[in-house]
């Protein structure tokens, strides 16, 4: 026999009812995870037509209800609507007697932490910020991704076994993040991720442009090298033209993008700025190179050469 004390019900909860309150992408799945842990989807509100067929789809026989309504049957309510809407939606439910004491209340913004729940909270509610680091489809292939996803988890100190614990039955890793530091956390996040869809979407048009007939598969395995070699090295992978201090090269480009895809010459632009000072601070860009090299990008135009024509590798 176990002589192991037994959980506080506080750091890990019951098997609970659950409501989402928004049906976009991330709330459904979340839900969904939940139900799999042995929790009980009960209500789900959606406005659109989209979120009506998603919340079918991944909850099916959930009854759809006005958000006060699912408050009222959830003992667990999810929050998943936009960063924006957030707030108004929270004093609202709070000023409109929709929030039950210890009702566990969770929001799934990366910009807010648990403070944006402070009307809640003084209406009883038990407030925990749960934010998934993972992109989403609305499509039950989420749910498989949320395995190992590791969760941005901001709460009050007594909460925080509880929020943790949420997390991790949902088969996600928490993250503790600090109340001040959730918009730096939430910018990083959409740097690197959201930026990143930019990047990609307009590096297959260009090489449509180009000609090649299957820009993603000429792109997933360098991309997937990249990402791999820039997670296990950071600023030690950095390669390419910029890397380099191939000025010709990136002038060339620089025309190029002037001729085809003249939208993409700023990010262009920006992002060898980036890649030029990195470099250079780790020791990868020569210093004698720089000077062409930021001449170039200062002026968007030619290399030290006057040549747009220039060639060079293109690793």
């Amino acid at each position: 026999m176990s002589t192991s004390q037994q959980p506080d019900p506080r750091d890990r909860p019951a098997r609970l009812s659950v409501g989402v309150v928004g049906a976009g992408r991330v709330g459904p799945a979340l839900a969904a995870s939940l139900q799999l842990a042995g929790h009980r989807p009960v209500a789900v509100s959606g406005v659109s037509d989209a979120s009506r067929r998603r919340a079918e789809r991944m909850l099916p026989d959930v009854p759809m209800v006005p958000p006060a309504e699912v408050l009222a049957r959830a003992e667990l309510v999810l929050l998943t609507v936009p960063d924006d809407v957030l707030p108004g939606l929270v004093e609202g439910l709070a000023e409109t007697g929709a929030v039950k004491p210890g009702q566990l209340l969770v929001h799934t913004s990366g910009r807010y932490g648990a403070k944006v729940l402070d009307p809640a909270l003084r209406a009883g509610a038990l407030p925990l910020a749960l934010h998934p680091a993972m992109t989403f489809t609305g499509t039950p292939v989420d749910v498989q991704r949320l395995a190992g996803c590791s969760f941005g988890v901001t709460a009050p100190e007594e909460l925080r076994l509880a929020a943790e614990a949420l997390v991790i039955e949902m088969g996600g890793e928490p993250e503790w993040i600090a109340e001040e530091r959730r918009p730096l956390y939430h910018a990083a996040l959409a740097l690197g991720a959201n930026h990143l869809v930019t990047l990609v979407a307009q590096s297959m048009e260009l090489l449509r442009e180009a000609g090649v007939a299957a820009p993603d598969r000429m792109l997933g395995p360098l991309l997937g090298a990249a990402l791999d070699n820039a997670l296990r090295s950071g600023d030690a992978a950095l390669t390419g033209p910029v890397a380099r201090g191939d000025a010709g090269t990136v002038a060339a480009h620089v025309s190029e993008l002037r001729r085809h895809a003249p939208q993409t010459v700023a990010g262009y632009l920006a992002m060898a700025r980036a890649t030029a000072d990195r470099a250079l601070a780790h020791g990868l860009l020569k210093p004698e190179l720089a000077e062409d090299l930021l001449g170039v990008l200062a002026n968007g135009t030619s290399g030290s050469n006057g040549t747009d024509g220039a060639e060079g590798d293109a690793r």
